[in-house]
């Protein structure tokens, strides 16, 4: 998995709980689709209708804390955002994304180098670019990587039972 992609910076703090990711009063919607345009909305109501496919989140220590809701990473996924990057993730969260196929990227240092609207380049599994500077990143298991390339878990599972649709 050593893709290479380019993408938009959304900036955000430390402990972005998965209650700020979706609210639990939008829980109760149908799909994730339904429930995307409130990702975000306790902290900054007009982020989702900004995201745009390809868009990479920027945050500080503790991404994902708070409860174990697995529509936080769905969440993240449908407004296409390509990865998150953070300083750490909550345990819980980090394993429901990867089992949802988002991909996390730890790394302590680019959150307080970047500013919101910057581009920056993720080659996985390698480091980070921004404005010439490199930040190395720690590579996943292989496992890990074959999960988040198949889509999610379901999906990895499906392909190594030869099940693929």
């Amino acid at each position: 998995m050593n893709e290479t992609f380019t993408g938009r910076v959304w900036s955000l703090g430390d402990d972005i709980d998965t209650d700020i990711i979706i609210p639990t009063e939008y829980l109760a919607l149908k799909t994730v689709q339904d429930m995307a345009p409130y990702a975000f909305s306790p902290l900054r109501p007009e982020l989702a209708a900004q995201i745009q496919e390809g868009d990479i989140l920027v945050a500080g220590r503790n991404f994902g804390c708070g409860s174990s809701r697995e529509q936080a990473p769905e969440i993240i996924k449908a407004l296409g955002i390509r990865c998150v990057i953070a300083k750490s993730f909550a345990r819980i969260f980090f394993r429901n994304a990867i089992n949802n196929g988002l991909l996390l990227i730890e790394n302590p240092d680019l959150r307080d180098r970047i500013s919101e609207g910057d581009s920056i380049e993720v080659i996985v599994n390698e480091r980070i670019i921004h404005r010439g500077t490199y930040y190395s990143i720690a590579s996943l298991p292989q496992n890990l990587v074959d999960i988040i390339d198949a889509g999610g878990l379901v999906k990895a599972m499906r392909r190594l039972n030869g099940l693929e649709d």
